[in-house]
């Protein structure tokens, strides 16, 4: 009888790690893969980083807008769109960021352009969630280093979870998706 419970044990064990990724996949699904895909590729970025603010920031709803005025996929601010258009030599216009391919360009693209701009990615992240200047002071103040590590010295509770979610979110993703 030991040694059938054993067995049995062992069988359910390997169902549980067998299921888990797809029951998991489930929970968290990726969508809108192919804009993410050719977006990240274009900025040269991680497409799982994309994919971890996209699941963060709106939870993969294209309509949604936030209470600040962010829009679309990667929560974007109209004016922070109208910056990056007339640097790509484009005009946007709010509603434009509600087309998830335009979202995703511009999101990346500003992502690309902070993470070129900051020592770290997850400095980077912060400037993302609380602005280049907020994120920059911190830095330069010596409040936070920029490093994972140290998250937990990010002056603003919101981008002290913001960061770790994506980079939780990242993770996620490249184990059930990679």
């Amino acid at each position: 009888m030991g040694r059938l419970s054993s067995l049995a044990v062992l069988a359910v064990a390997a169902l549980i790690l067998v299921s888990a990724p797809v029951i998991l996949r489930g929970a968290f699904p990726l969508h809108y893969w192919d804009l993410i895909e050719n977006a990240a590729q274009s900025h040269e970025l991680d497409p799982m980083l994309i994919a971890a603010v996209i699941q963060v920031e709106s939870g993969y709803r294209s309509d949604v807008v936030s209470q600040k005025g962010a829009i679309g996929l990667m929560q974007i601010m109209p004016e922070t769109a109208a910056w990056l258009g007339s640097r790509r030599s484009e005009h946007v216009s709010a509603d434009d960021l509600f087309d998830p391919e335009l979202n995703v360009v511009l999101g990346t693209y500003y992502l690309k352009y902070l993470c070129e701009r900051f020592p770290t990615e997850y400095a980077a992240l912060a400037a993302y969630n609380a602005g280049p200047t907020n994120a920059r002071r911190w830095l330069e103040e010596g409040l936070w280093d920029g490093s994972y590590e140290r998250s937990g010295q990010i002056p603003f509770a919101e981008t002290r979870s913001y960061v770790r979610k994506v980079i939780m979110m990242r993770s996620l993703y490249s184990l059930l998706y990679q």
